[in-house]
């Protein structure tokens, strides 16, 4: 049959989360993807294309993992509608594959049942029937398929063994032209929801025998990392590995990207003449991008770590472990993934929100992924430590500096649980829904996997963050540079601009907390990204160039500033909304200017509350 003889049709993957569903997509698939966000709201949409023997056209659509079409999440609510094509210019799917683990069709039976309502042509991938072997597990596919009513293929997808078959199961039945219409699908109620679990645990009992060699693995690992004591160690501890992984393995790659940067800014300024072209391309295009891309190792580094202990099975442990632990401040035991990620960036923190089911956990958690102490921080927390704090011993071990900069890190996360807990209370009355989670078992991960995960996630995060940053970025540089400093003038040319005008005139607003308005001018820049406030602060002083180091910076901060004013800073900036590219993250990830302008509102309120304790009460010591 000729290509041209054989029309296309759309496959939507439907299935559990954790059932492979994402491998086997990768499978068929291969490089032949595109990621992009369904309309109007920020849930993935990943499609690939894969042709058939007879040349037909197959869309493969991998559909978020749902436990039922009764959608509770974002995530759910978009494969719901997918399926029964409600989703605003998106075609309804001719053929459904409903993906299970082959050793766990417990739950899975139920979403199948209710996909087979829908009334869609369905194939059914047992995924992992390698591992349901090896446990002794005997399925009975030919009366399994006779109780659903719908071909089945076993398939390893991790190993690309079944792939065929299931393409040529689809292929047969949109050759056939049964792809039919959906029925007219309705949520069901309580009855016929408990209906349709006795119907899928009869179906279970008829067709499924127990393991014969069960898998103990899974259970005795458990029994360590599970473990209230044990099991939190082991978790601290890898998150400890991982935190230096983060900040070690990166720097390198931070360092070369930056130098890359700051050599490229050098050749063009060196090749054109001064002016605004040059501060242009320099000052707003080059380190607009350049403030977004150094931060991309640390992001790789991150999910790598994070996508690797998803796929072995081990996050979903965590967050169980840290469930106890969270709940107590009205956070769900899920939000400890974004949380973690928010240590690198808010950006991607934020958007893995998306793990979270209930709406107003996932928002809670949203609102509080700024607080954690990002790597755009570490900048501003050396330049003023290193200004004020002497490097001396504490307890003849400990360095004071070193226990200043953890003193904010705990300021962040301590402040975090506290912003959750009064959250709760202002808008979501009533206590944590119950954290009910399946424990997938134990599976290594499949490389090819992990590093095409990886670079998808760096390519959203350099999609996302870099289209909100390189606008500000440009805005900045305008606010900096007009207009230009008269003829004659020996202040440093910001303090005309636009930006210098606005510093004195928000600067008796911060009078009370100690800033003056050359600090008042570096925030503004500083609003596209936190560590460019470092720079800013190196013009307004002028000292030689923004570039300059450090220690000079530092020294000069010090004769200028007192130390409750820098203690004031610190403060400033642990809680401060420095960062316009997250506002930018929660709007899309919210739908909604409501929430980034509450995030606005309390962060400012919380950043001049904790400034002006710290000034008030470092003056009253006398370091005013």
């Amino acid at each position: 049959m000729s290509e041209a003889a054989a029309p296309g049709a759309r496959i939507a993957l439907v299935g559990n989360p954790n059932s492979g569903k994402t491998a086997l997509f990768n499978a068929l698939t291969g490089s032949r993807q595109k990621v992009a966000n369904y309309a109007g709201v920020t849930v993935e949409r990943k499609e690939g294309v894969v042709v058939t023997p007879s040349g037909r056209t197959l869309s493969i659509l991998d559909l978020p993992g749902t436990y039922s079409l009764r959608a509770r999440s974002p995530d759910e609510v978009v494969t719901r509608d997918a399926v029964l094509g409600r989703l605003a210019g998106e075609a309804a799917p001719d053929v459904v594959v409903a993906v299970a683990d082959a050793t766990n069709l417990r739950l899975v039976l139920r979403l199948i049942l209710e996909l087979k309502a829908v009334g869609r042509p369905m194939v059914l991938a047992l995924n992992m029937y390698d591992i349901a072997q090896r446990q002794g597990l005997r399925i009975d596919l030919d009366g399994l398929g006779r109780e659903l009513g719908c071909p089945i293929v076993t398939t390893v997808a991790t190993r690309k063994r079944g792939i065929d078959d299931l393409i040529a199961q689809v292929d047969a039945i949109a050759a056939a032209g049964a792809l039919g219409h959906a029925s007219q699908w309705r949520e069901p109620s309580a009855g016929e929801i408990r209906e349709a679990h006795r119907e899928a645990q009869r179906i279970l009992k008829a067709t499924v025998r127990p393991a014969e060699r069960p898998d103990t693995f899974t259970g005795k690992v458990d029994a360590v990392l599970l473990h209230p004591l044990a099991g939190l160690a082991i978790l601290f501890v890898l998150l400890f590995v991982m935190f230096q992984a983060v900040f070690s393995w990166a720097k390198p790659a931070q360092d070369l990207i930056d130098a890359a940067f700051h050599a490229l800014g050098v050749l063009i300024a060196g090749h054109l003449p001064s002016g605004l072209i040059t501060s242009f391309l320099v000052d707003g295009l080059i380190s607009g991008v350049g403030s977004v891309l150094v931060f991309l190792p640390q992001i790789l580094v991150l999910f790598f770590f994070i996508i690797l202990l998803e796929d072995f099975g081990y996050m979903a442990r965590a967050a169980f472990l840290m469930d106890r632990i969270m709940g107590g401040a009205g956070l769900h035991g899920r939000a400890f993934i974004p949380l973690l990620s928010s240590f690198a960036c808010a950006i991607p923190g934020i958007m893995a929100t998306r793990v979270i089911d209930n709406k107003r956990d996932r928002l809670t958690t949203i609102l509080v992924a700024p607080l954690m102490t990002c790597s755009a921080r570490i900048p501003v927390y050396t330049l003023i430590i290193s200004a004020f704090i002497p490097s001396r011993q504490v307890l003849g071990v400990l360095s004071l500096p070193g226990l200043v900069m953890f003193g904010l890190y705990a300021a962040g996360i301590l402040s975090a649980l506290g912003v959750s807990f009064v959250a709760r209370r202002i808008f979501w009355r009533g206590a944590v829904e119950p954290f009910l989670m399946e424990l997938p078992t134990y599976k290594l991960p499949d490389p090819a996997n992990v590093a095409r995960n990886v670079i998808l996630r760096g390519r959203i995060f350099l999609t996302r963050a870099g289209t909100i940053i390189l606008p500000i970025m440009i805005v900045v540089w305008f606010l900096s540079t007009f207009p230009g400093a008269p003829v004659g003038a020996v202040d440093p040319a910001i303090n005309y601009s636009l930006a210098g005008r606005i510093g004195h005139f928000i600067q008796p607003v911060l009078q009370p907390i100690g800033f003056n308005w050359q600090m008042t001018v570096a925030l503004i820049p500083g609003f596209a990204a936190r560590e460019v406030a470092v720079a800013a602060l190196g013009t307004v002083y002028a000292i030689g160039n923004a570039d300059a180091s450090p220690g000079m910076l530092a020294t000069t901060l010090a004769h200028h500033w007192s130390i409750a004013t820098g203690l004031s800073f610190l403060a400033w900036y642990v809680f401060a909304p420095q960062c316009a590219s997250t506002f930018g993250v929660v709007k899309r990830e919210t739908n909604s200017w409501f929430w980034p302008m509450v995030m606005l509102a309390y962060m400012t309120a919380l950043a001049y509350a904790a400034a002006f304790a710290t000034y008030r009460i470092a003056c009253g010591f006398g370091l005013g």
